[in-house]
């Protein structure tokens, strides 16, 4: 068993490693290592997640809060995690241990999990989510840690997304909906039909209660706006109305709609009462509404930090005198807030600080913070081994955006070093397993198989999903033990074009954020050498950049064969 990699030191790259390059970010800045947000004093700052949580949805069942989020195709999806005070969250489970069709038993990049919505109704959790081409399902369980049903086919309007139960007060089930243009050709609206009284199917015929295109524009801080991409969408009622709570304008550049009606089909009158204002928090886009037993009112939602993801951010909200609610702080003048950026917390009992678990020492398994990138086959883990976490040098092309059996997990901050140890069976020439920060565009470094041996390597791909050329840097010294792997990661600030559709901008659209990773590794565990050049790691297609371990073999290289495949056991992944 290795236990010879000791603490991480940071080695933190700077926060611009181009001159000229402008600072982060306008707010409280993030400390190196794994994100906190409560501060210890009574505050907390935002994100309350710095992992990618996208599309985040929660509700509260007594005094305990349950979150979930967009998983796209990484498995197990649907994440669920805990908490009493809104601030401090624990991962506990996962909703959907496969997703639900042969189509993502290899990598779906984009695919999967869209814009979950978690509910608690007639003693049984419930999430519904959309996938755009399959279908809107459903799954349920008395304890969120699980274990939860098999997935439901609650419908199948063709590129239907980011579905939300509601039940109203005579017990009548019902299902709100958006589509995707690209799966539809529609886009710009919200749906409505019935759920039958298991909770589980949508019946009769569909209603268009809200469509953007017939709305007049709106008041916001850049300006008068057209509503434009409304989706995410939840259904409440308060005070005999019905409030539809649903983002517009576009992930980056927008804003949150509230609409509302005393009818549950309409007409629904609309209000922005939530933009950017002269925060650095671009979107801020869609999320949920929760109450405190105390009677407070919160809102989660997500905003988009590139690379490192679609962070989430709790911001307080208020019913004002005219019967609207106002989330954030309030704009001068106006019905609408902006986001906070560090605030009191929620009046609820004291928890203690937490984050979602990175560290792993593999002594029973991996922990819940580890996905797949597709479904998993059964060769791709050998969990017999105890200690370590077996990895199978699984066949797949040597481009990781192709790889299904890559375990990855969240970026846990914005500056930081995470650091493993890699003891290598190879059993084939151009077998290779590594530590890699992974996106559209990644870097790995870790040992390759070759006819001379095992080696040293780093490699990189500044274009993974167009397939882009792999450049490769071999270290200089013989492998023939564990060798200790790490990369140090710090954000860069990049400068990008504003849209060419002037009514679709804000001034948070022209930057970007990229991780910039630096790649070393230690015989020893003390004495590190950097290999090959710093690398520019992008965001996936609509999640963050991941931290991932992977042993692989050559494409077409036979499976479930022990004689024909070796493995690479990692140990003691660290982060700080």
């Amino acid at each position: 068993m290795m236990r010879r990699a000791s603490r991480l030191r940071i080695t933190l790259l700077a926060l611009a490693l181009t001159a000229g390059c402008a600072p982060v970010i306008a707010q409280p800045p993030m400390a190196p290592g794994v994100w906190m947000p409560d501060r210890g004093d009574g505050s907390y700052v935002n994100p309350i997640l710095a992992g990618d949580y996208s599309d985040p949805d929660v509700v509260r069942v007594g005094k305990d809060y349950y979150l979930t989020a967009s998983s796209f195709a990484n498995v197990p999806g649907l994440p669920v995690l805990h908490s009493r005070d809104l601030v401090n969250w624990t991962l506990v489970g996962h909703a959907l241990t496969r997703l639900p069709q042969p189509h993502h038993d290899v990598p779906r990049r984009g695919g999967g999990v869209w814009a979950p919505a978690i509910r608690h109704h007639d003693g049984l959790f419930r999430i519904f989510w959309g996938d755009p081409d399959f279908g809107i399902y459903t799954v349920t369980a008395e304890d969120p840690a699980g274990p939860w049903s098999d997935p439901i086919l609650v419908d199948s309007p063709g590129g239907a997304i980011d579905p939300a139960p509601f039940w109203d007060d005579d017990g009548q089930g019902w299902l709100i909906y958006s589509y995707a243009k690209s799966r539809s050709g529609k886009i710009n609206l919200v749906a409505l039909k019935r759920l039958d009284d298991s909770g589980t199917r949508a019946v009769g015929e569909e209603r268009i209660i809200i469509d953007g295109d017939t709305l007049a524009p709106v008041a916001t801080s850049d300006g008068a706006k057209t509503w434009v991409v409304i989706e995410g969408g939840k259904l409440y009622k308060r005070d005999g109305w019905y409030w539809l709570f649903a983002p517009s304008g576009g992930v980056k550049g927008g804003w949150q709609g509230v609409f509302r009606a005393r009818d549950i089909a309409g007409p629904y009158e609309a209000r922005n009462v939530l933009d950017q204002g002269d925060t650095p928090v671009n979107g801020p886009h869609q999320g949920g509404w929760v109450d405190t037993p105390q009677g407070g009112h919160w809102f989660v939602h997500f905003s988009d930090a590139d690379s490192f993801g679609r962070r989430v951010h709790l911001q307080p909200m208020v019913w004002n005198d005219d019967g609207w609610p106002l989330i954030g702080t309030p704009q001068p003048g106006t019905h609408r807030g902006q986001p906070v950026l560090t605030h009191a917390k929620p009046a609820l009992p004291s928890q203690p600080a937490s984050a979602p678990v990175v560290d792993d020492r593999f002594d029973d398994g991996f922990h819940l913070g580890w996905q797949w990138q597709s479904n998993p086959a059964a060769d791709w883990h050998d969990a017999s081994a105890r200690g370590v976490l077996r990895l199978k040098s699984a066949s797949s092309p040597e481009n990781l955006w192709e790889a299904g059996h890559m375990l990855s997990q969240k970026l846990p901050g914005m500056t930081f070093s995470a650091t493993t140890t890699l003891d290598f069976a190879p059993v084939a020439v151009g077998e290779r397993a590594g530590l890699t920060l992974f996106g559209a565009a990644y870097g790995w470094i870790g040992l390759e198989h070759t006819s001379d041996g095992t080696r040293l390597v780093q490699v990189s791909r500044a274009d993974a999903a167009g397939q882009g050329a792999a450049k490769r840097v071999l270290g200089d010294v013989a492998v023939d033990g564990p060798v200790h792997l790490r990369v140090d990661v710090a954000p860069v600030e990049v400068r990008v074009a504003p849209p060419a559709d002037p009514t679709r901008y804000w001034p948070s659209m022209e930057r970007a954020f990229h991780a910039r990773a630096q790649f070393h590794y230690s015989l020893d565990g003390e004495t590190w050498t950097a290999l090959g050049d710093a690398v520019t790691v992008l965001p996936g297609r609509w999640v963050g950049s991941q931290l991932g371990l992977f042993a692989q073999s050559p494409a077409g290289t036979p499976a479930y064969t022990a004689t024909r495949v070796g493995h690479a056991d990692f140990d003691d992944f660290r982060v700080e």
